[in-house]
């Protein structure tokens, strides 16, 4: 029974969300942890964000939720961009603001669309982003270290 190859248990570990690595809802010390990796341009991904979304409204802060980029470069042509546009407002404090946009409007995730969707998030932040959108756009050829490519 010892050697029964049934009986193995895999080494591989998925990572529980980390602070500094990960976009994060809900308090990183809750019982419950449920990370995504997701593609915004993946129907399946669309499918599951209201339900991502009711199962955070049911748990409340018993649940600690972490998206990570994973796009789907080669079946969705648009995901790269569009994960590379979240983790830009990312870095000026507005990742789920972007996340949520792209989500709700996943037919529209071309370079224009964007940055309609960039500069519908500056209007509302009342300029809190200014300028984020064109330094992604200028910048976005570098691989982000967020986005598992």
């Amino acid at each position: 029974m010892k050697n029964d190859p049934t009986n193995t248990v895999s080494k591989s570990k998925l990572l529980l969300p980390r602070t500094k690595h990960d976009h994060i809802q809900g308090s990183i010390a809750a019982p419950i942890a449920l990370v995504e990796y997701g593609d915004y341009e993946c129907p399946y991904c669309g499918q599951a964000y209201p339900i991502v979304k009711a199962i955070q409204e049911q748990l409340g802060g018993r649940l600690c939720f972490a998206f990570r980029n994973f796009p789907l470069a080669n079946s969705h042509p648009h995901a790269e961009h569009a994960a590379e546009a979240a983790e830009a407002a990312g870095a000026q404090g507005k990742f789920w603001e972007m996340h949520d946009m792209l989500y709700e409007n996943q037919v529209a995730l071309d370079d224009e669309s964007l940055a309609a969707n960039w500069r519908s998030i500056e209007r509302r932040a009342h300029g809190a982003c200014a300028g984020g959108f064109s330094k992604w756009r200028t910048g976005r050829r570098q691989r982000n270290p967020l986005i598992f490519y």
